[in-house]
């Protein structure tokens, strides 16, 4: 397909071709429609809407294999949304030509590093000095395209999928489990050394002091990862109470009912999908709420503990509503991914207060979830299969061959362990 910075309708249909894809491939397509309109080696994304993998690169695996969150994190700290920035960066042993490219259309900003190709034809070399600049409407077609991607994935954490859930649960436990075990025998062995080399025995004061700058500088940016990851996987509660309050406030615009904020008093971080799915939950709650007519008042609030977040919607209605009637597919898949629970305490005459509970320490050794063997184009055809769906039918529906859809079919019964496509049915429902 060929692009060009002015061409509006060949840019919609790359922003089509790159959202259509399984989450997995979105950066690999999108590298693949920019390789012509920005010669690129390498690209990487670092997406704060992505808790369990903000994270991702593609392209030349000499470059990809030795960059880090550490060579984004300031790019998207200093990245102008909309200004695509040119320069060279050190990255991966060598300065390289870079164009990168931020966007808030998430909440948290998202930013894309292209490192260039020197001489256009995908070998690199030490053109850097001399390659010449990625024109204007390049860069701006560039920025759009990132600018719609973002909004695609900001709107699929948003919506805080069930599946989606469960699969980053998995993942952020995994994830905190080897970030813990790597901090620990990091700082072991480097702190034995820093105790070796701090020994007065040691005759070289000079090799010795060096040495130990190096460590005490190891040790700082382990500690330091560490907290990047945190930065970009968890939201400070009063911030994620905060996009929640902007998003009810149309609700009651222009409605008789007031509505009452209570933000939560605490300094604690809240992981992103649990901040999303707490989010989900009071929005769909107080939609309930307001279909009574007699309600006046609403108070929503956060309360943290070290252990729980406990979002609570009361309002001064007749009292009536039910469990049931709250607990709609929408309210209670996302909690039963996450292990929370939702309570309703109605009083008639004086009105109802629901809560819903959900726990904030992910565990190390979580339950493993079946479908996370799964590829994102096997869990399509799998949401398919579960429907009722033939292979035919499926094939038209994500624009693949019949035999593809069959493949897939077979890869998702040996990966479950499963004989039949009923049998994966039913376990998807039971997980998803």
């Amino acid at each position: 397909m060929e692009m060009t910075g002015s061409g509006s309708v060949p840019a919609l249909t790359a922003a089509y071709e790159v959202i259509r894809q399984p989450l997995g491939e979105i950066l690999p397509r999108l590298s693949t429609l920019l390789a012509e309109l920005v010669p690129h080696r390498a690209v990487a994304e670092l997406s704060t809407h992505c808790a369990h993998s903000p994270f991702k690169t593609y392209g030349d695996a000499e470059i990809t294999g030795r960059l880090s969150t550490a060579d984004l994190a300031p790019l998207l700290a200093t990245g102008t949304p909309g200004r695509p920035w040119q320069g060279t960066l050190s990255l991966a042993g060598a300065e390289r030509p870079v164009l990168a490219v931020t966007s808030h259309a998430t909440p948290r900003g998202a930013v894309l590093l292209l490192v260039r190709d020197a001489d256009g034809a995908g070998a690199g070399g030490g053109e850097e000095d001399t390659l010449p600049a990625v024109d204007e409407p390049a860069a701006a077609l560039v920025q759009a395209l990132w600018d719609v991607v973002t909004s695609h994935f900001d709107r699929l954490a948003a919506e805080a999928v069930p599946g989606a859930l469960a699969r980053s649960r998995t993942a952020a436990g995994t994830r905190a489990r080897v970030i813990a075990e790597l901090g620990e025998a990091y700082s072991a062995a480097l702190t034995g050394l820093l105790g070796v080399l701090r020994s007065r025995t040691l005759d070289d004061a000079a090799a010795r002091a060096t040495a130990t700058d190096l460590a005490v500088s190891a040790l700082v940016e382990l500690r330091a990862e560490a907290e990047r990851d945190q930065e970009i996987a968890e939201e400070p509660a009063g911030q994620a109470f905060a996009r929640l309050a902007e998003s009810l406030r149309p609700l009651v615009r222009y409605s008789p009912v007031q509505l009452e904020l209570g933000a939560p008093d605490s300094q604690l971080t809240v992981a992103a999908d649990v901040a999303h799915t707490a989010r989900v939950i009071v929005r769909a709650v107080l939609l309930k709420v307001l279909e009574q007519e007699t309600v006046t008042r609403v108070h929503v609030g956060w309360q943290l503990t070290d252990d729980e977040l406990r979002a609570t919607v009361r309002d001064d209605g007749p009292g009536t509503l039910t469990p049931d009637g709250l607990a709609t597919g929408r309210v209670t898949d996302r909690l039963d991914v996450l292990s929370g629970r939702l309570d309703v305490d109605a009083v008639p005459g004086w009105g109802t207060t629901v809560s819903a509970t959900i726990p904030l320490r992910v565990s190390q050794d979580p339950a493993p979830d079946p479908l996370i063997a799964l590829g994102e184009r096997e869990l399509e055809v799998l949401a398919r299969l579960a429907l009722g769906h033939r292979n035919r039918a499926i094939a038209q529906e994500l624009h693949i061959s019949e035999s593809t859809v069959k493949f897939h079919v077979a890869k998702i019964l040996t990966k479950l362990g499963v004989g039949s496509r009923g049998e994966a049915a039913a376990l998807f429902h039971a997980v998803a």
